[in-house]
């Protein structure tokens, strides 16, 4: 038996509606389904960016058949999610993959947000929404 190395493709990202004027950081997370978009540990990979620009583009190399990404800037550099004075609702910007979003009923599910490998088109277009 035979095994075949799974080949690293190069996935490129383009994310647009950063706000410059914010302080902190741009985390750019790869996910599996387990973790996402919740538990940051649980990204496959994280990239960290200064959010000098409206648009960034970043690069991640992977063997995943399906993963998401979540996109969060991150204004207080805690590396999580703030919530405004509801304890519920992001206080900071986020964007997923395929355009995912967040719903009264919480953060969007990995389903909603998966992208595949053999279907991927390049760039994937992320816009990052402030509440």
């Amino acid at each position: 038996m035979t095994t075949k190395n799974a080949i690293a493709t190069s996935v490129q990202v383009e994310i647009n509606g950063i706000d410059p004027k914010r302080p902190g950081q741009i985390m750019v997370m790869l996910f599996e389904d387990n973790g996402f978009p919740v538990k940051h540990k649980s990204a496959l990979q994280t990239q960290f960016h200064s959010p000098t620009a409206e648009s960034l583009s970043v690069e991640f190399k992977t063997t995943q058949a399906e993963f998401a990404i979540k996109v969060l800037h991150d204004e207080d550099n805690s590396q999580t999610t703030s919530k405004n004075w509801t304890g519920i609702i992001p206080s900071e910007g986020l964007g997923f993959s395929n355009g995912a979003k967040i719903s009264w009923r919480g953060p969007p599910k990995f389903k909603d947000a998966k992208l595949s490998l053999t279907d991927l088109s390049s760039p994937i277009s992320i816009s990052v929404n402030y509440p």
